[in-house]
């Protein structure tokens, strides 16, 4: 058995407490040298990792259900990932797709435009390094196509941290903090709430004439894992309509199977004008793309560009995604992902320190009452095994790889409501007699 097989089987396995002695001293070597902006959720330090699970410098494995930020979407060194992407690199690693043509980069923008929603007349595709420049590239196409300059963008939404993007994010307030003054021209409402735009932002701020785009997470991540109804971005589709805006869906985070379906828009029926995506295309490689309909892309040679933007290597990596993706994991998303929900669902609903469970696929959030549960419980589960994130205020967010098995769900599942009773316990919460939403 490899080693990359014989890890991505291996169960969750605590030798040490965490971190261990050689991750401690690793972390002190280190630190020193790097930017004291980087959060460093947990004292985690990795060896290697394959599948769902992650191995640290101590020999302590664990049980992965974040991804790295809902990014490595065919788990941890897939094989057929890794196979295609050492080919490529013996073949051509860079040479710049604004200025050249290679094989990869119009081979992935067609397949992408094949795979996007509502594609009766077409898609075309900018690659680029990250889901934040593709925010960035949105916000100029969206400027340039229209000839106006406003944005608007909803609170709790994550963009980017790049002054465009950043103007439009407004998740926390250190992403902020210390940064102003960003973009002009950026407004902001509540998630889900379509009316205020058109009672309030358009009477009393900015004229829907002035407006290029909404910019939208069709299943808001940072913000909480959000559900929204499909209410909301229907009358984001009809706002746009009346008023020639164009509707930006950012599916950096819920694009690429996270949801169960390749576009978390198509759980809607919404037909976007612009779909940016980043995070889980590529497995964990630096890549991003923003998609427009053909009839949006109206500007010319030169007016936007990236050096290392749809990098071959990383497209290689793309394109083997995209296989595993169509060749099953978008249905085990589905399936595992539902499962996994209603797991938490019928163990948390109910009990103290829990507020709502809610997601879709392998997009699942479980809000506590209060920031400190949530992040009481987000430690011991680290503490014993299992990898989660924060989002929101007082959100833990589980975005696994797609690859993941029902056992390892039932694991993760035994592993993090386990943690939820012993802190409720230690701090003798009350029950809420809340409910549980299941989108």
């Amino acid at each position: 058995m490899s080693q990359v097989t014989d890890l991505a089987t291996h169960p969750v396995l605590i030798k040490t407490s965490l971190p261990g002695p050689l991750a401690l001293a690793e972390i002190e070597r280190q630190k020193p040298h790097m930017s004291p902006s980087l959060i460093h959720c947990y004292p985690l330090v990795v060896k290697r990792a394959a599948g769902c699970m992650v191995e640290d410098i101590d020999g302590n494995v664990l049980l992965d259900v974040q991804a790295g930020v809902a990014t490595c979407s065919t788990g941890h060194c897939h094989p057929a990932v890794a196979a295609a992407m050492k080919q490529q690199v013996d073949t051509l690693i860079h040479i710049c797709g604004t200025d050249f043509f290679y094989p990869g980069y119009g081979q992935l923008c067609e397949r992408l435009g094949r795979l996007a929603p509502h594609n009766e007349k077409g898609w075309q595709t900018f690659l680029s390094n990250s889901g934040t420049e593709a925010v960035e590239a949105a916000i100029k196409l969206s400027r340039y196509h229209t000839g106006r300059s406003q944005l608007i963008a909803f609170r709790g939404g994550f963009h980017g941290r790049s002054l465009g993007s950043l103007s439009l994010t407004a998740s926390k307030p250190k992403y902020r903090k210390g940064f102003g003054p960003l973009t002009p021209g950026t407004h902001h409402v509540d998630y889900g709430d379509w009316q205020t735009i058109e009672q309030r932002l358009f009477t009393t701020t900015v004229p829907a004439q002035e407006v290029a785009a909404i910019v939208v997470e069709p299943v808001q991540g940072e913000g909480g894992y959000i559900v929204p109804p499909a209410s909301f971005l229907q009358n984001l589709r009809r706002i746009c309509d009346e008023n020639g805006i164009l509707l930006v869906f950012d599916e950096v985070q819920s694009g690429m199977g996270r949801t169960g379906k390749m576009f978390a828009c198509e759980h809607f029926g919404v037909r976007p004008d612009i779909i940016l995506l980043a995070k889980g295309i590529s497995s964990g490689m630096p890549l991003g793309a923003m998609m427009a309909r053909k009839e949006i892309m109206t500007w010319g040679g030169g007016s936007h560009g990236s050096t290392c933007g749809g990098n071959p290597v990383c497209i290689a990596a793309a394109l083997a995604t995209l296989d595993l993706l169509e060749g099953g994991l978008l249905q085990n998303a589905a399936v595992v992902g539902d499962a996994f929900k209603q797991m938490l669902s019928e163990t948390l609903t109910g009990q103290p320190g829990i507020h709502e469970v809610r997601g879709v696929g392998l997009m699942i959030g479980v809000e506590f009452t209060s920031p400190e549960i949530a992040d009481a419980v987000a430690n011991l589960c680290y503490e014993r095994g299992l990898l989660v994130l924060e989002c929101g205020t007082k959100a833990i967010r589980m975005s696994p790889p797609l690859i993941i098995t029902r056992e390892q769900a039932i694991a993760a599942h035994g592993i993090f409501t386990q943690a939820c009773k012993d802190v409720a316990a230690k701090h003798d919460l009350p029950h809420p007699g809340v409910h549980s939403k299941l989108a």
